[in-house]
């Protein structure tokens, strides 16, 4: 199994369009720290549809306290743009795909500590500064469990 670890989002849409491809996938979803909304929005539960049963959601308070519950996991943090892309990544089952907020990304000190496992989504045309957080953990995941499971 696979982990999406979410730092700190911030558009209830957004996590709810993640959870639900966790449910599609059979992927733990972490949320970490300070979230931009309550669990119980409803714009949240709308983008996640009826799906919310079949989401193994673990909440941290803290980077801590998730980094203590996932030790033994090899962390992958995801943070566009970066030199390594996604694709150059050992993915294996167990690790966890950690993605930061919608405004400003994971923290530059999350960045330091995982820098070997610190890697990007290639945007070629350099028009854009990030993707949409949904979409990113979309092409990561299902690119990682591609590989994992051979499909």
């Amino acid at each position: 199994m696979l982990h999406v670890a979410l730092w700190e989002p911030e558009i209830p849409p957004n996590t709810g369009n993640i959870a639900r491809l966790c449910a599609a996938t059979g992927t733990r979803l972490h949320l970490i720290g300070r979230l931009g909304f309550r669990l119980d929005d409803r714009s949240l539960r709308r983008a996640g549809l009826d799906y919310w049963h079949a989401v193994d959601v673990v909440r941290h308070v803290t980077f801590e306290d998730f980094e203590h519950a996932t030790a033994g996991l090899r962390i992958w943090c995801v943070e566009t743009p970066n030199e390594k892309p996604y694709t150059r990544a050992d993915f294996a089952d167990g690790d966890c795909l950690l993605f930061g907020n919608e405004s400003s990304g994971l923290p530059a000190s999350v960045r330091e500590r995982y820098a070997e496992r610190l890697v990007g989504i290639p945007m070629p045309t350099g028009a854009v500064r990030s993707l949409n957080l949904a979409t990113a953990v979309g092409i990561v995941l299902y690119d990682a469990l591609r590989r994992l499971h051979g499909w």
